[in-house]
């Protein structure tokens, strides 16, 4: 089986940083297992890797897409266990980066994905009921088909508030009850995530928000809107995206938009915390203001020899 290290959990935890500081100790290669990161042109707000990150360690999955062209679990799980043969090929170690837990559910669990394609005319009518009727009315029609998804997705997201809807329908089944079908699955993961406890997590979003903010945030969304993309890209609904759409057509003031993206990421990581803590195996790494970072990655550093041990690539 293949060695495969995940560094999942919720956003602003460090996931990033803790992978680009274990180069130090293992020959590596990472794959974003982030949604948004895949998009040309959207750095800032998604807290892309910067270029020199990206010269210190190969990145796969990052700026691949336009922000109007269609991607999906499927095209990454395709993507991903391709790029993992070729960073295996070259005698090192796939770290799996991300906070999207279906792509990195996929990915390891091997399960099949063509079960339910991609429906157009599915989402553009499930679109226009949430413009007639409201996010919280499309989120409802959840609740008795994927009671799960209905508890952990958030009504304003709608991309896959309809993902769900759109499995469901082909299939009859809640796309949360999509598990490992294929216990044969090639990779053999360990998995961490680092644990902040809620209130330091929320300084560190405050924090990121503002350094989003003072590198550009708005100047970003502003460009991609004068590069012709604009709400009607699924990509442009992301998380600070769509709330500096706001501020920008003047509907919220600058103050406004920096405390509702704070708020949405606060409850992002809510969710996201909620998806990693019912995953199988995952290895918590404690992390505070009061513990020294390098502590974490000694700690991690441990936890992967260990894995890699007898493997041949340490």
């Amino acid at each position: 089986m293949v060695k495969v290290v995940v560094i999942a959990g919720p956003t602003a935890t460090g996931k990033s940083k803790l992978a680009l500081d274990l180069e130090r100790y293992f020959p590596l290669e990472i794959i974003s297992a982030d949604s948004m990161q895949v998009y040309r042109h959207m750095d800032i707000g998604t807290a892309k890797p910067t270029p020199e990150e990206m010269s210190l360690v190969k990145h796969h999955l990052v700026s691949i897409k336009d922000p109007d062209e269609p991607w999906s679990v499927e095209e990454f799980n395709e993507r991903a266990s391709h790029a993992v043969e070729e960073i295996c090929g070259r005698g090192k170690v796939p770290f799996i980066v991300g906070g999207t837990g279906l792509y990195i559910r996929a990915l390891l669990s091997d399960y099949p994905l063509g079960d339910a394609s991609p429906d157009p005319d599915f989402r553009r009518a499930m679109r226009k009921f949430a413009e007639k009727q409201g996010n919280q009315a499309l989120h409802a029609l959840l609740k008795d088909k994927d009671p799960e998804s209905w508890k952990t997705l958030h009504p304003n997201d709608l991309k896959r508030v309809i993902r769900a809807l759109e499995y469901h329908r082909a299939t009859g089944q809640p796309i949360s009850a999509r598990r490992v079908k294929n216990p044969a699955s090639p990779y053999d993961p360990l998995k961490l995530a680092i644990r902040w406890n809620r209130q330091d997590l929320g300084v560190r979003i405050d924090n990121r928000v503002e350094d989003q903010f003072r590198e550009g945030f708005v100047e970003e969304v502003a460009r991609l809107f004068s590069l012709g993309y604009d709400a009607s890209a699924a990509s442009m609904q992301g998380l600070g995206y769509k709330e500096i759409g706001y501020y920008l057509d003047g509907l919220l003031t600058l103050e406004e938009t920096k405390a509702l993206i704070k708020r949405n990421t606060r409850r992002l990581a809510k969710r996201q915390f909620t998806w990693f803590s019912r995953e199988e195996g995952i290895i918590w790494l404690e992390a505070s203001q009061d513990r020294n970072w390098e502590d974490i990655v000694r700690e991690a550093s441990e936890l992967i020899r260990s894995h890699l041990a007898g493997s041949g690539e340490v």
